[in-house]
């Protein structure tokens, strides 16, 4: 079964993919980050459910891909936790209740937010690059990331994606990373409350952030955690060492469906 369709959800339409048809097994759900899409995910969540065995959906948030446009590219401080809320909303009309979430750079910290608040839907989480505080190296790679915009191709190909709502994709994420009032964004209080298992993975050599950052999720989350570094990669594991994510992330879900 494999069907992309749009859902109505908290008023606004996004576009989902859904493809499984195993009975029974949970659901992957993949959260991308701050500039991709369904798409851009490209065939990574298919081979991980075809290897896990497990039901698949993505979607694209709002002013992402084929989903509706912001409504407004301001941001608050909170806006992932609103997201965390909406992917609460989405499970429930998928009539999800076994949702093992995989969670790229900020998709990766709106599951881990939302495993702290809706833990009776979720079974565990994987994230790459996640973010819980800002850090100067993340404040530097994203004004380096506004160079490439301005210098490079990169609009170009952010538009095959996203088309008229590229401009307000890029600014949405660099314009509210950038700002005094988010350097103080922090969301280390939400984990002591996820129970449930997670794998955390980063490049070793990712441009956005540190590996305090998978420290510091490690210690504090309640449940059983583990964590993967992988050397010589930066911000895109599952692109930049796609084999080993896709192997090591089938381990985890395995070991997963034998503790459940």
């Amino acid at each position: 079964m494999e069907l992309e369709f749009d859902l109505e959800i908290e008023s606004v339409k996004l576009r989902v993919f859904r493809q499984g048809n195993y009975s029974g097994r949970p659901t992957l759900v993949f959260l991308h980050d701050s500039l991709g899409c369904i798409k851009l995910w490209r065939d990574f969540p298919v081979k991980l459910g075809e290897a896990a065995k497990c039901n698949v959906l993505i979607y694209d948030r709002q002013g992402y891909g084929k989903s509706e446009p912001f409504t407004s590219i301001r941001r608050k401080n909170d806006y992932m936790e609103i997201e965390s809320g909406i992917l609460n909303s989405l499970l429930e009309q998928c009539e999800i209740t076994n949702a093992i979430l995989f969670g790229h750079s900020d998709g990766g910290t709106i599951a881990l937010l939302a495993a702290s608040k809706y833990p009776e839907k979720i079974s565990g989480i994987i994230t790459e690059g996640a973010h819980i505080f800002v850090e100067e190296i993340t404040v530097a790679g994203i004004r380096q990331a506004i160079e490439n915009y301005k210098t490079t191709n990169l609009k170009d190909r952010l538009r095959k994606y996203h088309g008229e709502k590229t401009e307000a994709v890029f600014w949405a994420w660099a314009g509210t990373w950038l700002t005094e009032e988010y350097r103080n964004w922090n969301i280390e209080h939400f984990l002591p409350k996820i129970q449930c298992p997670v794998l955390i993975i980063q490049g070793e050599n990712d441009e956005y952030g540190s590996l305090k950052q998978v420290d510091r999720i490690i210690k504090q989350v309640s449940g059983y955690s583990t964590k993967l570094i992988i050397p010589n990669i930066g911000h895109t594991p599952h692109k930049e060492a796609s084999e080993l994510t896709l192997i090591k992330s089938a381990e985890f879900v395995s070991k997963l469906l034998v503790i459940m």
